[in-house]
């Protein structure tokens, strides 16, 4: 048994420096570590790779940095990919919290703004959200169709940084 704990040692470099590991181990150390993201991101949420807001996105750009590190030997193997588990399950609990509580949804994910009310442009709420007039216009000719502001009844910058309309009935 000592001998098997040997020779997974030595196929994935435990104890050897960064700089000194083979394209072998690191292949073998990214193939596990890919296989254990593959749990994590079954795990997690499905929203979470949508990168629905900055929540999602901040857990995506956490578990890449951490899990990394695992595959080029610059942090212990096995400790590193558990921490992307704890981080998983952290984003998860944190979610549920949102989801009962509105408030702490808020607080973690944010809240719409709305940009455009009854065809009339919030430039407080652009300007605070560094919205430019031709930014809206772009989206409101991809996504709403139209070039005519006076068509849009509400527009909002939603939590997932996406600007979305509502057209006034015709």
């Amino acid at each position: 048994m000592n001998t098997i704990f040997l020779q997974i040692e030595a196929l994935l470099g435990f104890g050897v420096e960064p700089k000194e590991l083979t394209f072998i181990q690191i292949s073998l150390r990214g193939i596990i570590v890919f296989c254990a993201t593959l749990l994590m991101v079954r795990l997690s949420s499905k929203r979470s790779l949508a990168e629905k807001t900055a929540f999602d996105a901040v857990l995506i750009v956490i578990v890449a940095l951490v899990l990394a590190r695992a595959i080029n030997g610059s942090a212990a193997f096995f400790p590193t990919i558990g921490a992307g588990f704890v981080l998983v399950g952290l984003h998860r609990l944190l979610g549920a919290v949102a989801y009962f509580s509105h408030g702490f949804g808020v607080l973690i994910k944010g809240k719409p703004v709305l940009l455009v009310q009854e065809g009339v442009l919030q430039y407080k709420n652009m300007r605070g959200n560094q919205i430019s007039e031709h930014d809206l216009e772009e989206d409101m000719r991809l996504d709403a169709k139209t070039e005519d502001l006076s068509k849009i009844k509400t527009a909002r910058l939603e939590r997932s940084g996406e600007i979305s309309f509502i057209k006034r009935a015709t």
